[in-house]
Formats: structure tokens, sequence, C-alpha cells
């Protein structure tokens, strides 16, 4: 229960949404680069962060590289996508699921969610195979399928799906490190799996990603590719276009620190998620949603206000903000992005990602929010619709 004698005012450290959670351990593994001169790019702790995350995960190989972006690239570019290929992809994610898509000129099919987990509709994935089907549209390269806010898919309808059509899978976990679907870690259910440490995630290396794969050949592409696809000469020659994309080993000292208190990270994630549920009971709103026998990281914990309230998402942001708090709209939609304004966007009856975004908002989800702060937030929510 919210203390009634609580004072409500704007705070002098803002909240913000969800930032880095540092514990002292990330400096032993930083230090050991300065101590070593390891301060290049690769390293010992690339090498470590690597193994460390793929058996976290579950997979036989890891490559670190600077962003979860450049994952999802090079993981596009072993799908072999070429100018005009078509990519089926998640809808309700943010930009950078999708836009390695155009470095290699594909095109984005983008496909709508469903309302049990926010993530791509397993029927509407189906709807888009029976239309580029190789006859009368080209038949899709590959399917990028995203967890949103640490909330598995239905990644295994979702996989079946893929292999009936024999349409490469490749999962975009960034948000989702930690949770699993049916036991099984997100990050694994790809052929290729991207997640990202970018500052706010479940754990963070400051900027950086890591591509995961049982299929060693293709990480070793993979970091080939990221090394700017150098030959094996003792001059430099080149036979492919590669790019800078690989994770220094400062960087990677911050994420073996960081992976000692994962489990710590997504516990105290989890708890915030169940005080605004509890919190926000008799509120006419709706905590995002995921499925029984699924566990999300929590990364984010979100709100959608039901039909025919006067509050708005924007009605709440805006008040949260002139106490110094940080919230966050639900990702717009790609299809309703200006940039992909000619793609096509398959639904099945109504438009589920639309309405999350008109009706959604991110709430503040840091781990270092004291209850005191999370009473604040949910008492201010409470006032708009008294």
């Amino acid at each position: 229960m919210i203390d009634k004698k609580i004072e409500i005012k704007p705070l002098e450290k803002r909240l913000y949404l969800s930032s880095p959670t540092l514990h002292g351990d990330e400096q032993k593994f930083v230090q050991e680069a300065f101590d070593t001169n390891w301060v290049a790019p690769l390293g010992p702790n690339v090498d470590e962060f690597e193994k460390v995350m793929a058996k976290y995960v579950g997979v036989k190989s890891a490559a670190a590289l600077n962003s979860g972006t450049a994952a999802i690239h090079l993981a596009v570019k072993l799908a072999g996508i070429e100018p005009g290929d078509i990519v089926l992809c998640s809808d309700l994610t943010f930009a950078a699921t999708v836009n390695p898509v155009s470095y290699e000129g594909g095109k984005q099919v983008f496909i709508d969610s469903e309302r049990e987990t926010w993530n791509m509709y397993p029927k509407a994935l189906e709807v888009a195979f029976a239309k580029y089907d190789g006859k009368n549209l080209p038949k899709p390269k590959a399917v990028i399928v995203a967890n949103l806010y640490g909330t598995p898919a239905k990644l295994d309808e979702i996989q079946a799906i893929c292999d009936a059509h024999g349409t490469v899978l490749i999962e975009d976990a960034a948000e989702s490190l930690g949770a699993t679907y049916k036991g099984k870690q997100t990050g694994t259910f790809g052929k290729w799996n991207a997640i990202s440490f970018n500052g706010n995630k479940i754990i963070t290396t400051s900027g950086g990603g890591m591509f995961l794969s049982d299929d060693e050949v293709a990480v070793k592409k993979v970091r080939f590719w990221s090394t700017q696809a150098r030959e094996p000469f003792p001059y430099y020659q080149h036979k492919e276009i590669g790019y800078n994309y690989r994770m220094s080993n400062i960087v990677a000292g911050i994420g073996r620190g960081q992976m000692l208190h994962i489990r710590e990270h997504i516990a105290q994630k989890k708890a915030i998620y169940n005080c605004y549920k509890a919190g926000f009971e008799s509120l006419p709103v709706e905590m995002n949603p995921y499925l029984a026998y699924s566990e999300p990281n929590f990364w984010l914990s979100c709100i959608t206000i039901n039909q025919g309230q006067k509050v708005t998402p924007d009605d709440i942001r805006l008040e949260l903000l002139k106490y110094n708090i940080e919230s966050r709209p639900i990702w717009k939609p790609m299809h309703m992005q200006p940039v992909f304004a000619q793609n096509d966007f398959i639904t099945v009856s109504d438009n589920v990602g639309e309405d999350i975004f008109a009706r959604g908002l991110c709430l503040p989800s840091d781990n270092k929010m004291t209850k005191e702060q999370q009473d604040i937030v949910m008492e201010i929510i409470r006032g708009l619709f008294k």
C-alpha cells in the first residue's frame, strides 16, 4: 500500500526510466585491461565475456560486437539479403530491429502484434507467408522477431512457421537477456540471435552487443566481417567488405562485471513490475502482459490505459515530468514511421500495435529506484484518475 502521508514534490535527482546499475566488480576487469595494456579492441576480457555469455544463454558460440544493431546486421548478411529481398519483421519494436535490412538493400514487411505478449502475431506471420508465396510475390528470405520490453514472443510457434516455409529466423533478444520461454533462454530460438548491452538494458557495457548462435561457422564469419574482413596475411588484404564492429577489451570488462549481477538485476526488475501491478489494481490500466509459460526479464514495466478513459499516456508522461520523473511512450510501430511509409504491413482483424502505442506508456523501471520513489510515481498516476 502507498503511504498516505507521502509528500509529493519534484525529485532533486532525476528518476530515470532505466539507467546503468554498477557494482564495482566492473572496475576490477577494466583495471586488468589497463594494467596489462589491453586497451585496444579485442583481448582477454572479450574472449571471456563471449564464453560467459554463450554459457549463460545456452549456445555454442558468441561474438562480442559494438552494438546489438551490428549483431542483427551481420545476421542479415548471413541470411544473404540482397537488394529487393523480402524480410518479415516485428512491427512493434525499436528501429534497430529492422534498419539492418535496409543496410543490405532488403525490403521490410511488418507483422502486427498479438495482445498476449505485444510481440509478433503468429497468425499474421502465416498470412504474410501466404501472401509472399514465391509465386505472386517473392518468398521471404528471413524473419526477424523481437522480444518487446524483455517479454518473450510465442517463439516456438514462430520458429515452427519459419521451419515450415524453409525461412531463416533471426531473434532480436536485445531487450530480453535472461528471459526464458518454456524454460529455454531467449537468444537461442533463431538460427542467429542478437542481444544488446546499451546503457539502459538489463546489463550494460555502456554500449555493445553480442551475436549468438549454435552455428560456429557463422560466428567465425561474424568475427571476420566485424574486424574489417581482413584476410590472414602479414599485410592488409581484403576480398570482402568488412566492418569495424568488434567490442573493445575495456567495454567487455564492464560486461564481465555486470554478468555477476544479472540475476539480481532481473529480480529487482520483477519486484518493480509486481509493485506496479499491485498498486494499480484499482485503476483502469493493465500491465504489459506475458504468457504463463514464459518468464520475462521485466526490463521495462509498462501500462496501457483502458478504452474510454479521459486520461491519456501523454497526460501521465507530462505530469511525471513535472516531478523530474522520466517515462516514455511505447515504441511507435514501424509501419507508422515516415521512413517506412511505403512498406507493406500485415495484420489480422484489428491493428494491435497501433492500439498499444496509442494507449501505452513505459514507466520508471530503474533498478536503483527506491520504494518511496515508486510510491510517488504510483500516487501521481493515481491522482490523475481521481
